[in-house]
């Protein structure tokens, strides 16, 4: 057990963020070792079958690992964080995301950031008290601190910078990235609804697609979750123009509701939409 001492200012700088490289290597981490990571089957029987770009990886793993920078921003690209990587491994982690991690990308983003919007709801609605509660079973959160196991089991004293918190599809404990270039210390923990990730979305039913349309009923069958006017374009091979006058028409029916949340709008299904589907499906 170890644990994390925050200071007020600390608490004041909380923040949220995505690390395609961080997934990257969590990823090639689970390819590794399938039975510790049985939810991620589906997709890890494709990734089994690149060859060089995940095999020149593997012997490099742990020391990969110890070298991930922490995430600086929810909206950052790999080519940004592999510049805090040493030069040696940057082609050859670039290369796996491009065959391995890349293609899938859209569909782990979405569940990524569909736990940003559910912290960041629950840290207005709540308090910080109840994100830190709920990240993980194993963590506590009381009075200015929080322990659990994957904390450093010396303790460490957050120096009023704050520190990040970073969602991982591929990850079934939390891990904690020391601060490094200005880089706020990064606290990883396992995505929520992580089982739906490699789930097959129900098709709406011929009535629900009469009804709205094919296109707007496809849709929104993907907003269960809540997901961008980008995100839903690269599922669905729609134009984003195209996506963003469907869901404009699914939003002033009351079928989607949208919040947004830094340069981002996410959609998601409305009880109505829900119930839609629901029965579209049944």
């Amino acid at each position: 057990m170890g644990e994390i001492r925050f200071g007020v200012d600390d608490l004041a700088q909380l923040r949220f963020a995505l690390s395609p490289l961080r997934e990257s290597v969590a990823a090639l981490r689970a390819s590794a070792d399938p039975g510790g990571h049985a939810i991620h089957l589906p997709w890890i029987k494709k990734a089994l079958t690149v060859g060089h770009e995940r095999t020149a990886l593997l012997p490099h793993l742990p020391e990969l690992e110890a070298l991930v920078p922490p995430p600086r921003c929810p909206l950052a690209e790999i080519e940004e964080e592999l510049i805090l990587t040493p030069p040696g491994h940057r082609e050859a982690l670039l290369a796996w995301w491009r065959a391995g991690v890349r293609p899938y990308w859209p569909r782990i983003r979405a569940v990524l950031e569909a736990d940003l919007a559910y912290r960041t709801r629950q840290l207005a609605e709540d308090g910080i008290q109840e994100v830190f509660a709920h990240l993980h079973p194993s963590l506590r959160w009381a009075e200015d601190r929080l322990t659990g196991a994957g904390l450093p089991a010396g303790g460490l004293a957050l120096d009023g910078g704050g520190i990040t918190l970073a969602p991982s599809a591929f990850t079934n404990r939390c891990v904690l990235l020391p601060a490094r270039h200005g880089v706020a210390p990064c606290l990883v923990y396992p995505v929520r609804a992580v089982g739906t990730l490699w789930e097959r979305n129900a098709e709406p039913g011929d009535g629900l697609a009469r009804l709205l349309g094919r296109s707007r009923a496809g849709l929104l069958g993907r907003t269960s979750t809540p997901t961008t006017t980008t995100g839903l374009a690269l599922q669905t091979g729609l134009s984003v123009g195209a996506v963003s006058q469907h869901l404009a028409v699914l939003r002033d029916a009351g079928l989607v509701t949208s919040h947004r949340y830094r340069r981002e709008v996410y959609y998601r299904a409305s009880e109505l939409g829900e119930a839609l589907l629901g029965r579209a499906t049944a």
